[in-house]
């Protein structure tokens, strides 16, 4: 088989100064990507500023025969989405993949988390996703090719404790790449979502002795693949680390029907309702919608 190459395309990687981020930017980068390393160089709590940490990137990559430039703007304002991408622009003329990676952590159990935690964590993890790959996107319509793979989290899709803010803002990335998916196919462009399992600084305090086995490079073959123009899903989501890469989907049951449905219909068949058994995967909201009208359409 071929060797995936990147050459000629543009990818823009936020958060990219470490962690799972510098992986993503140095693989594609071997295989002949065009990068931007974007990282603000500030701490797992989002606070501070250290432009070198996207530069030091940028050096691992050029010293390898790479091409890759650095910028230190924040996700977290449509200014700094715009200017992240504009850095791509005049740098290399186009964007042609975005990785939504940037991420910080405010944990707290619920009865203690405060507003402050949850605005600073949904600007940086959902809004910072909206800001970077608007302006992207716009580019991506117009050229009829676009790559874009959002950083979800098993917190968000399973649910973890004392990461209600965090876990909300990963599962509402689901939600960003399911409609860009939508929105996106008639222009070729793709959107996907990785939930990571990996050694970074945002979890060195919590795998143990499994941190050993979860390097973050093991990570980046499923992004550089869904980033690839040989990749043709779009709207889905994998569970990755350690080597183990495992697709996540939304299914529905079949459920109950019944015209008149009362409150002691849905307790007496429960069961029914919960049962698993020949779930369906809908595609989007035409496909779920479909399957009321199905179950009415001889009511």
């Amino acid at each position: 088989m071929s060797k995936l190459t990147y050459d000629g395309k543009v990818a823009v990687i936020t958060g990219a100064g470490g962690g799972l981020g510098r992986q993503h930017a140095l693989l594609l980068a071997e295989r002949g990507a065009l990068v931007v390393v974007n990282d603000l160089g500030g701490n797992v709590e989002g606070t501070g500023a250290d432009a070198s940490a996207a530069q030091k990137v940028v050096d691992e990559i050029r010293a390898a025969g790479g091409e890759a430039v650095a910028n230190h703007d924040s996700v977290s304002t449509p200014d700094g989405g715009e200017a992240i991408i504009q850095t791509a622009i005049d740098a290399y003329g186009r964007v042609d993949i975005v990785i939504n990676n940037a991420g910080i952590l405010r944990d707290k159990t619920f009865h203690n988390m405060t507003p402050d935690l949850v605005d600073s964590v949904i600007e940086v993890h959902l809004k910072g996703a909206f800001n970077v790959t608007r302006p992207a996107w716009i580019r991506m319509r117009e050229q009829g090719y676009g790559r874009i793979i959002s950083t979800s989290s098993a917190a968000g899709i399973f649910g973890n404790f004392g990461q209600a803010n965090y876990g909300a803002a990963k599962m509402g990335l689901v939600g960003f790449t399911r409609v860009l998916a939508a929105e996106g196919a008639k222009y070729n462009i793709r959107a996907n979502a990785i939930a990571p399992l990996a050694l970074t600084r945002m979890t060195e305090n919590l795998m143990g002795a499994l941190g050993d086995k979860l390097d973050p490079s093991l990570v980046t073959p499923i992004v550089a693949w869904l980033a690839h123009e040989d990749c043709d899903v779009s709207g889905e989501i994998y569970s990755v680390g350690g080597g183990r890469v495992a697709r996540v989907f939304i299914g529905e049951t079949q459920g109950f029907f019944k015209p008149g449905l009362t409150l002691e219909d849905v307790r007496d068949n429960w069961s029914q309702i919960r049962n698993t058994d020949g779930y369906v995967i809908p595609s989007g909201v035409p496909e779920e919608t479909g399957l009321f009208f199905n179950a009415l359409k001889d009511a």
